[in-house]
């Protein structure tokens, strides 16, 4: 499934005050990095990601941890990234992503 712009437009706005949960520095993203960003996804179902360093491939970085993860980029703006992933269990599901 793709997202939709409307469905990007309603998860950016969901996101709009949350604070970023991971920050990606000089090392990119390593091993530890990918595992914090999983189980962010999995808590949060919806994180920002914040580029401290190599923010010129902010957009490529992204592009390769969404693949890796099975997420969705919702937006890259400035040096913020908005990820998105329906949790896998269904308990900790709380976002409902609207379809027309």
């Amino acid at each position: 499934m793709e997202l939709k712009g409307y469905q990007r437009s309603y998860l950016a706005k969901l996101a709009h005050d949350l604070k970023p949960v991971v920050f990606l520095g000089k090392a990119g993203a390593t091993p530890a990095v990918l595992k914090e960003i999983e189980d962010a996804l999995e808590r949060e179902e919806l994180i920002k990601i914040r580029f401290v360093a190599n923010k010129e491939d902010k957009r490529y970085i992204c592009r390769k941890i969404t693949e890796t993860l099975g997420a969705y980029e919702v937006s890259v703006i400035g040096n913020v990234a908005i990820l998105y992933r329906q949790a896998s269990e269904p308990d900790n599901r709380h976002i409902t992503i609207p379809s027309r």
